[in-house]
């Protein structure tokens, strides 16, 4: 078999053929959510084709024609004329207009029999309660991640399976996505200067227009104190008493920024999985960051590394319709865990722990926690592990897995 020349193939996402197989055969809206800077514009494009119409709310001319109402932007999109394919029309960050969620109501009701709508929007499209009529069953959410281990090797998967078919894999993919992120343009401009000047941006684009254009909060500097606090607790429980101390707020105003970072996709929350776990944690979450390459710590970035991948891969499954899918952590009271479960349709199905090095046995805690939920597989994932060709999900018991050969069956 050819060996894949991941390089070339990293500039195509994984979510032009999941896009376009929902505009081929389903009427609802596609909201495209993600982080700034993950590829959501070219995608949402690339997807709508040559004939697609694209209007983005931070132009002018744009948004003038947004706020003259859904009438004038289905007649601007061709909604209005007969043709061989429905028209598709792709709105860019149209949650940023404060009656959005009315004015797609409006679109798609009067107008989404003749055409497609793409929405998309750096921040969750369904998180600000604003008013107006609920957007439930126009829309099926996709929700877009940096790039990843397998689509780097081969953007082009299998939509209706889960585990993918293991694929040779030449170049070391895994090095250059800690060392530059998953984000489209450091990844592959491959440059440290490049990569510092783009992170330093998109941190003030964060804290300096997003939180301040979208929300009320007044207290940014604050906000900015509690995301530094997370950097550095990676990989931790959210101790929110701890923080509300060092930040100076309250454990509910804590709890409710934490939210806000999340919903800005800074970072996300995993929550313990209890069920047939004796004397489990229940409440705690972790934290991770979106942008793993921020993190100077080895093991919090490999840690923070495969807890991206395997939150890709269940946003993916879920949004692709292929089950309900979670991820969790694993921790009881007499201190034994494991660093990720992932459950499928409600099930245990297998178990991650992550080690910088092999140089050690197989973790006891993957035969307990596995025998305790009865998941299907568990995985000892090892960074200084060479890519080997094999289908990991075709062993039973816990077994020492490369890094790269787990990330590369996945999406």
């Amino acid at each position: 078999m050819r060996p894949v020349p991941w390089r070339v193939a990293a500039v195509q996402r994984i979510y032009e053929g999941l896009i376009r197989e929902h505009l081929g055969q389903e009427r609802q809206m596609v909201f495209l959510t993600g982080p700034r800077q993950v590829g959501k514009t070219t995608t949402a494009r690339t997807s709508a084709g040559e004939q697609g119409h694209y209007l983005n709310w931070d132009r002018q001319e744009d948004r003038v024609l947004i706020t003259r109402g859904a009438d004038a932007v289905a007649q601007q999109a061709g909604f209005a004329t007969l043709a061989a394919k429905p028209p598709v029309l792709v709105l860019d960050e149209i949650h940023k207009y404060p009656k959005w969620k009315s004015f797609l109501k409006g679109l798609f009701d009067t107008h989404g029999g003749n055409g497609r709508i793409i929405a998309t929007g750096s921040s969750r499209l369904n998180i600000f309660k604003r008013g107006g009529d609920s957007l439930m069953g126009r829309y099926f959410p996709y929700r877009m991640h940096p790039l990843s281990v397998r689509e780097i090797l081969q953007p082009a998967v299998s939509l209706d399976k889960d585990i993918q078919p293991p694929l040779p894999c030449t170049g070391d993919p895994v090095q250059s996505l800690l060392s530059y992120g998953g984000f489209p343009e450091p990844f592959l401009k491959q440059s440290a200067r490049f990569y510092n000047r783009w992170s330093s941006l998109r941190t003030e684009q964060l804290f300096r227009e997003d939180l301040r254009d979208l929300t009320r909060i007044q207290e940014a500097g604050q906000i900015h104190v509690l995301s530094e606090l997370l950097v550095r607790q990676t990989g931790q429980l959210v101790n929110y008493s701890n923080l509300a101390v060092r930040v100076n707020a309250s454990v509910d105003t804590m709890r409710r920024w934490l939210g806000v970072l999340e919903s800005f996709y800074f970072c996300f929350t995993i929550r313990p999985w209890f069920r047939n776990v004796a004397k489990s944690l229940r409440k705690q979450p972790k934290v991770y960051l979106w942008d793993w390459s921020a993190l100077k710590d080895p093991g919090a970035r490999h840690e923070n590394f495969v807890a991206s991948h395997l939150l890709k891969e269940i946003h993916w499954w879920t949004d692709a319709g292929l089950g309900r899918y979670d991820l969790h952590y694993l921790r009881d009271k007499e201190g034994r865990e494991v660093d990720f479960l992932v459950s499928r349709d409600g099930r245990p199905w297998f178990l991650v722990e992550v080690k910088s090095s092999s140089g050690v046995r197989i973790s006891p805690q993957l035969e307990y926690y596995q025998k305790s939920t009865g998941a299907a597989h568990a995985f000892q994932a090892s960074f200084d592990l060479d890519y080997v060709e094999r289908d990991c999900f075709s062993v039973a018991t816990p077994v020492s897995v490369p890094v790269s050969t787990l990330l590369a069956q996945l999406i």
